[in-house]
């Protein structure tokens, strides 16, 4: 029987804002794997901020989409069939499949999934580029130090919340912005920060100078603009803060203004930094021991969003900027084996 694959294809650049408008769907038979290929079918699909990016006509750390392609994702999924000396059908493994049920692949940048005693839904939401880069982020640019004050944006969200997290097994006092009473209450009441910033309903700036009396000394940015202007001026000497993305900027149709009070980096002699985690794999498996540990000792929690079906992928893409998700968002594609 012909197997179908199914796949949302990137059919307009956004102008602003993603709309369901800008994919469209196709379907078409499963193809079969060359000499030195591989079939995968995609279980879980990972949804994040950098999606809206890709889909630019401006390349970022990787070219951009062409219209008419299969749209990019990162994705979890089993071999299948194979005809490549390195994968065997079987074979759980991590890669870019893009938004179909179905993928072909010469082992171009996927991996198998380590061993690991985490369900398979937590190699997105705990490790994989999630987990490692809240773990890199925080460890290797923010530096933390016991004692030392910690805010991070979007906690409630996948990274932010495992950085928050990290922070206090650290020994910081952490602080959380988040959007909403109840994702303040995840972070604060469930996932122990110090303390929570709805920006949606307060003055962030205030409520920063309330809960930081002693400053600020890592700031990790998962969104940037206004946020970012608000703790600049609260930042300590040898402030630490690790740039992990700027969501509030993804959907502007014109360059945002940048920052107001750059120069308090020349005045605190601060350290800002960006960073790709996929320029640092090659140290991933130590992060990944980490992070095992801590949630098997239970001081390490993460929570997903599953949205069922390929078909609803877009739609759910939505939620990444109208701020509705919490946690980890994924797609459940197919089941697990």
């Amino acid at each position: 029987m012909t197997r179908t694959n199914r796949q949302w294809l990137l059919a307009s650049r956004p102008d602003g804002e993603v709309k369901v408008e800008n994919f469209a769907w196709r379907e078409q038979a499963v193809p079969e794997p060359r000499d030195g290929e591989f079939l995968l079918r995609t279980i879980y699909l990972s949804l994040d901020p950098t999606n809206r990016a890709w889909m630019n006509a401006a390349d970022t750390y990787l070219p951009a989409i062409p219209l008419g392609e299969v749209m990019r994702g990162i994705g979890i999924g089993i071999v299948e069939e194979s005809r490549h000396p390195g994968f065997s059908a079987g074979d759980l493994v991590q890669g870019l499949p893009g938004w179909q049920t179905y993928a072909l692949s010469d082992g171009t940048g996927y991996s198998k999934l380590p061993p690991a005693p985490v369900p398979l839904e937590a190699h997105f939401a705990l490790l994989g580029h999630i987990g490692l880069t809240a773990h890199y982020g925080l460890l290797e640019i923010g530096e933390p130090k016991q004692g030392e004050t910690l805010v991070v944006s979007a906690a409630a969200g996948a990274v932010g919340s495992l950085v928050g997290q990290i922070g206090k097994l650290k020994g910081c006092r952490v602080v959380g912005i988040a959007g909403g009473e109840k994702k303040c209450a995840w972070i604060r009441d469930d996932l122990r920060f110090d303390a929570a910033i709805d920006y949606r309903n307060e003055n962030v700036f205030e409520s920063l100078r309330k809960h930081c009396p002693q400053g600020i000394d890592i700031y990790f940015d998962n969104v940037g603009g206004p946020i970012l202007d608000a703790v600049l001026p609260l930042i300590n000497n040898h402030a630490r803060i690790p740039l992990c993305g700027m969501i509030s900027q993804y959907n502007s149709t014109r360059p945002s203004p940048g920052p107001s009070n750059l120069a308090m980096l020349i005045i605190r002699r601060a350290r800002m930094q960006g960073f790709i985690i996929l320029d640092h794999l090659a140290n991933a498996a130590p992060a990944v021991r980490d992070l095992v540990t801590w949630y098997a000792e239970g001081k390490l929690r993460y929570r997903t969003e599953m949205v069922e079906g390929i078909e609803n992928a877009p739609e759910a893409l939505l939620k990444l900027f109208s701020g509705q998700n919490t946690g980890k968002l994924l797609v459940k594609v197919s089941g697990e084996p």
